[in-house]
């Protein structure tokens, strides 16, 4: 199906584009920066999910729009499979990537070891922020987490605004199940950081 988008459609879905891609770096990063491997898995599964927005976008803006009932079957299987993902990868996938090693080598070397701790260790060493293997300061996991649940909030609102504007109903359903995917990556995030403490309801 193709679409003629209007001035102000084009302008807003730019913007979520930005948005997107920001979120698509934001994730990738945060995921060599993490300490925890769930929460490494759980930002590495989010990225994943920007991206697919983001690829949405583009195909929109381009002219195409995709099938609701396509995209939300895909996306859907996507959150399955995520949910099992958060299990088996925690412990085989996120090893493999180095944080084993990063542990070992924090327990070794404190603050001197960055070189053998990886990039992530690198960052946090050359600034003082990892002492004696505990994780402090800007890049800890709880300021990671609540950095993308403030982003999270608000590129959910950018979506409201968006689909408010749109004059084809198929972009408005799909704009609409992005949005919600977004409040899901929020809950996750939230669930996450009262699970462990870094998230006080009163």
């Amino acid at each position: 199906m193709t679409v003629q988008l209007t001035t102000k459609e084009r302008l807003l879905l730019q913007d979520q584009k930005s948005q997107e891609e920001l979120c698509v770096k934001k994730y990738q990063s945060y995921a060599g920066l993490a300490q925890d491997p769930q929460l490494k898995q759980l930002f590495s599964s989010l990225a994943q999910k920007e991206q697919e927005h983001l690829n949405t976008i583009n195909q929109i803006l381009s002219g195409q729009v995709p099938s609701v009932g396509t995209q939300s079957g895909s996306q859907s299987g996507m959150q399955s499979g995520m949910q099992s993902g958060m299990q088996s990868g925690t412990q085989s996938g996120m090893q493999s990537q180095g944080q084993s090693g990063m542990q070992s080598g924090m327990k070794s070397q404190g603050m001197s070891g960055s070189q053998s701790q990886g990039q992530a260790g690198t960052s946090r060493s050359q600034s003082g922020q990892t002492t004696g293997g505990t994780q402090s300061g800007m890049f800890n996991d709880k300021n990671l987490c609540s950095d993308m649940l403030a982003t999270e909030k608000f590129v959910s609102s950018a979506y409201d605004t968006a689909i408010f504007e749109c004059t084809n109903s198929n972009i408005r359903q799909i704009l609409n199940h992005i949005q919600k995917e977004e409040q899901q990556h929020g809950e996750q995030i939230f669930n996450y950081m009262q699970s462990h403490g870094m998230y006080s309801v009163q």
